[in-house]
């Protein structure tokens, strides 16, 4: 017959074994999206609070500059980024003439007159210009899609429509979007087309300029879908590892009613 400290040292032993079989099975707490950061061509330094596995419905961040040139006003917003030299375009939320959406936002300390009030001045002065703003990134609209094939998106920053062509405050920082298996969704090789001018005030500025193709659509035709995070697979490994505790506890207990209830051999 097994002595009472053998049954008790099998008993705890069952226990600390399931305990740890438990743990296992337990499903991870999704890590916390990363922040990232970006050097311009002209030493700006951009800043994003969360740049990494962010939730494809959208995710407001906080995006900070310094050593901007505070005579070039810049777009700050989630584009397309069709590579070196050239401008990121589309961008996710379309134009945002009412400054409320948060898709985009415009800084700028001398915006043409139809500006005022809507762009946001710089902080600081010369090519120290620093700003700090709140961004709404979202994975899709009607009309860009930063999940597809091919296409890589990330937060911006580039010279407003007064300055055309003008790559020199042009800074990314890619993002990518929390995946069921963990993994951030959007690749190198941007293909995407552009479908139209898509940043603050462009409508005013085609009034004012006489250009075209600035009615994007701000992307109410999303379709909001959230990519799955594995949640699905919680609640039934959560009841396995409850049973399994269960088991092992109750294996302890019957080891010590049974050294209480046996008698020493005479």
């Amino acid at each position: 017959m097994a002595s009472a400290s053998g049954l008790r040292g099998h008993g705890v032993g069952c226990f600390l074994a399931v305990a740890s079989a438990s743990a296992l099975l337990l499903p991870a707490a999704p890590a916390a999206a990363a922040g990232g950061s970006a050097t311009g061509p002209e030493g700006q330094k951009l800043t994003v609070s969360a740049s990494s596995g962010l939730a494809a419905a959208g995710e407001t961040v906080t995006v900070t500059g310094s050593g901007y040139n505070t005579e070039k006003g810049i777009y700050v917003a989630f584009c397309v980024d069709n590579g070196a030299g050239k401008t990121p375009t589309p961008c996710v939320g379309g134009v945002d003439m009412s400054g409320e959406s948060g898709a985009s936002v415009w800084v700028s300390s001398n915006p043409p007159s139809y500006g005022e009030g809507l762009a946001k001045p710089y902080g600081g002065s010369g090519h120290k210009g620093t700003f700090s703003v709140s961004l709404k990134v979202r994975a899709k609209d009607a009309n860009t899609d930063c999940t597809a094939a091919g296409v890589t998106c990330a937060v911006i920053t580039r010279n407003d429509h007064t300055r055309g062509g003008d790559q020199s405050q042009t800074v990314r920082i890619p993002v990518t979007f929390g995946t069921a298996g963990g993994a951030g969704t959007g690749t190198g090789g941007a293909s995407a087309t552009p479908s139209g001018a898509s940043t603050p005030a462009a409508t005013a500025a085609t009034g004012a300029t006489g250009t075209t193709g600035a009615t994007e659509a701000s992307g109410s035709g999303s379709d909001g879908s959230m990519a799955s995070t594995g949640s699905d697979l919680a609640l039934p490994l959560g009841l396995t590892a409850a049973a399994l505790v269960a088991a092992g506890t109750g294996t302890w207990f019957w080891a010590r009613r049974r050294r209480a209830g046996t008698s020493p051999a005479n």
